[in-house]
């Protein structure tokens, strides 16, 4: 059993659930009506940083689940949680500022990478050895 993946996948759901949350928020303090999606450079980082986590949920998912699989369970939830404290510190940086997003998506990109090669080596590995 993955019981330590699954609950960083329940995690990863939660953060994109708040940066959702956060959207809203940020359309009514600043007065973005739906569908609209710009209008304040506040709230366009805002948004901009919960659709960007969505687009890195299909690249961090599989990579989580494969290495988990394929390597290890509690080391994919380490890689994972750190996922997470990155896409954490990259919504709450680019909201402030987009100059202070780089050292949360570094660490976020990182975390996904390490993920994605190290279930792409052992894949290859065990492939090549039976």
């Amino acid at each position: 059993m993955y019981h330590f993946t699954a609950f960083v996948t329940v995690l990863a759901c939660v953060a994109l659930f708040y940066a959702s949350f956060r959207v809203g928020k940020a359309r009514g303090t600043y007065g973005i009506k739906a569908p609209a999606t710009t209008g304040n450079p506040d709230f366009e980082r805002v948004f901009r940083a919960h659709l960007n986590m969505l687009e890195w949920m299909p690249i961090f998912l599989p990579g989580l689940w494969l290495f988990a699989v394929y390597v290890s369970d509690k080391v994919a939830a380490l890689l994972g949680l750190v996922w997470i404290v990155g896409r954490l510190m990259y919504m709450v940086s680019y909201a402030a500022g987009p100059e202070k997003r780089r050292a949360g998506f570094a660490i976020q990109a990182l975390a996904a990478f390490a993920l994605l090669i190290g279930a792409l080596v052992t894949i290859v590995l065990r492939m090549v050895h039976g």
